[in-house]
């Protein structure tokens, strides 16, 4: 029943390129997956990059999908997996979740009384083992369209050691890699933004920064009000309901540190070489201590058996795809007794 609704249908926005953003009708209580898993057929001039962006999907979402096919010549007639089922994350349904280990940012609009309720979902990229994303709660405090960069001491030093000095004010233009739109954080000089260079998209390669496509910057800027909540969470193992099916979607561990500079907005003050939420290093736990965790969240409210053999299998592949590892136990009293 989970339909995707074309959003150049959905919401008549006269989008350049086809439409990328993915919109899912919020499923009903007992269902927390949406989308369905489905195959192209890849062109002679295909890249994996080129397929999983016309179709929703960053760089790590492909290649984990399709572990055998060559990501920059596939060859003509390859069938590419689209892995565009996603268990929603745990945890409140309102405004922007960013899961970094999915490399995944969701938003959930607010729909009116007797409106139908919508998710949308698209690839993103993170900050890098040294420049990490922060974790935390925050909100969007303010949106920019054609900002400049104004770039951070840690990020002028870095490129100087590299040979290539940058200036201190990137303006507005090609050679922005914020590109045309920007919405900044409660979190002092982090933002979500476009780029310059989209094919890095669904990768670990920002100043700590949260990168869209171009064109899913700006559907999401339009939609998003300033003073959104946003969650920015760090789990690999997300588990849900589909009907009587324990659905479990497993990424592989992404251990976060803290972030060292940032790429900032104009008209603010310079953010020091500190995290902005933590000041240590989150230690990765055991993959299956995330499941232990995810099965008794979403075992919380409604009995489930796991089939831990199976879940071991979906842990060792750590592809994104959803996959069943239980069911639902309707006699309380069994499942206490099992």
């Amino acid at each position: 029943m989970n339909r995707v609704m074309h959003v150049i249908l959905l919401l008549c926005l006269p989008l350049v390129n086809t439409a990328k953003a993915e919109i899912y009708e919020l499923p009903p209580p007992g269902y927390d997956v949406v989308g369905a898993i489905s195959t192209v057929m890849a062109r002679h001039e295909d890249t994996l990059v080129d397929i999983a962006r016309r179709h929703g999907l960053g760089y790590e979402d492909i290649v984990r999908a399709n572990p055998d096919v060559n990501v920059w010549v596939p060859g003509e007639g390859t069938e590419v997996v689209l892995p565009t089922r996603f268990v929603l994350p745990a945890g409140s349904r309102r405004g922007v979740v960013l899961n970094l280990a999915e490399y995944r940012l969701y938003y959930f609009p607010q729909a009116a009384p007797g409106e139908t309720a919508y998710v949308m979902t698209y690839p993103i990229s993170i900050g890098r083992m040294d420049w990490e994303t922060p974790l935390g709660l925050t909100k969007i405090i303010s949106k920019v369209n054609n900002p400049s960069w104004y770039v951070p001491q840690s990020v002028l030093d870095e490129h100087a050691a590299n040979g290539d000095p940058l200036p201190r004010i990137v303006p507005p233009g090609p050679n922005n890699p914020l590109g045309k739109f920007a919405m900044r954080l409660g979190l002092p000089g982090y933002l979500i933004h476009g780029t310059n260079r989209p094919a890095g998209v669904g990768m670990r390669v920002t100043h700590g920064c949260v990168r869209m496509f171009p064109e899913d910057i700006e559907f999401l800027f339009g939609k998003v009000n300033v003073s959104t909540p946003v969650r920015i969470i760090n789990e690999p193992v997300k588990m849900g309901w589909d009907g009587d099916d324990l659905v479990m979607e497993v990424h592989p561990i992404l251990e976060v540190a803290a972030p060292e500079a940032t790429e900032e907005m104009p008209n603010e003050e310079p953010v020091a070489d500190t995290a902005a939420s933590n000041d240590v290093a989150v230690e990765a736990k055991d993959p299956l201590t995330y499941v232990t965790e995810q099965f008794i969240v979403t075992t919380g409210d409604r009995a489930g058996q796991l089939d831990w053999h199976l879940a071991e299998q979906v842990v060792g592949r750590s592809d994104g795809i959803p996959t069943p590892v239980g069911q639902g136990i309707k006699n309380a009293a069994a499942s206490a007794a099992f």
